[in-house]
């Protein structure tokens, strides 16, 4: 399988599985956790972990929770792995631009990575100890906005890659 092939695929599924993993989510959006899983991401305390996971537990929803965090955990490194594909079949281009490109979605995607596994992990530990801890609720919600940039960030260098990539070939 070529390079460009693989990080299609990867990419491609990681963004599948990105619905899958809003779909999952979607049941954890109560009165009480407006925000559903992104609250708990932002609980930054034990207090908060504990409010959010009681009023889960209270609605019948800890497995629900539970499934999402995993189908979370499995997304993050298949799309993480497609970011950097891309990045590495990117740097490949005779186009500086997408080179430069491929460079961003290559060290943006690894970040994702790091920071996302770091922030599932931790939530994913409170939720199975059904405990908040102030060190990894705090780790979670200190990732967080760093994680949703890498996101951004590697998602449009490929965006954009993909468009500058298909312009010059067409141009060549």
């Amino acid at each position: 399988m070529t390079l460009k092939r693989a990080f299609l695929w990867t990419w491609i599924g990681g963004l599948v599985l990105f619905a899958i993993v809003i779909a999952l989510s979607l049941p954890l959006v109560l009165t009480e956790v407006p925000g559903g899983i992104a609250d708990h991401q932002a609980a930054a305390t034990a207090a908060e972990v504990d409010r959010i996971q009681n009023a889960w537990r209270l609605a019948g929803l800890w497995n629900q929770a539970a499934i999402a965090m995993i189908g979370d955990l499995v997304f993050i490194g298949v799309y993480g792995v497609g970011c950097m594909l891309g990045g590495r079949h990117f740097m490949t281009s005779s186009t500086s631009r997408v080179r430069s490109l491929g460079m961003v979605a290559l060290m943006a995607g690894f970040l994702f990575l790091a920071t996302d596994y770091t922030e599932t992990v931790a939530q994913f530990v409170q939720l199975v100890q059904f405990e908040g801890d102030d060190v990894l609720a705090g780790l979670a919600a200190t990732v967080r906005p760093i994680k949703m940039a890498a996101w951004i960030i590697a998602t449009l260098a490929i965006l954009l890659a993909l468009a500058l990539d298909r312009k010059s070939r067409r141009t060549a």
